[in-house]
């Protein structure tokens, strides 16, 4: 699962960062996810920060591996 935030629908509330420290960051007054963090979408304070995110900014998209063999 990968994190991200779009910094154009994020304003600044730091509620991901308040639910989720470990994974999220303020920069410039706008919520990010901190760098090498960005996998950690099945955390589940991470899912609360997403379903709390009042600017619903924060996505979380699972990864498509190529197949093996």
């Amino acid at each position: 699962m990968k994190l991200s935030v779009d910094p154009e629908r994020c304003y600044g509330s730091g509620d991901c960062a308040y639910r989720a420290p470990s994974v999220f960051t303020v920069v410039d007054g706008f919520g990010a996810v901190i760098p090498g963090r960005e996998d950690a979408g099945d955390d589940p304070k991470v899912r609360e920060a997403v379903e709390g995110c009042p600017s619903q900014a924060i996505t979380v998209t699972e990864e498509r591996r190529a197949p093996t063999g």
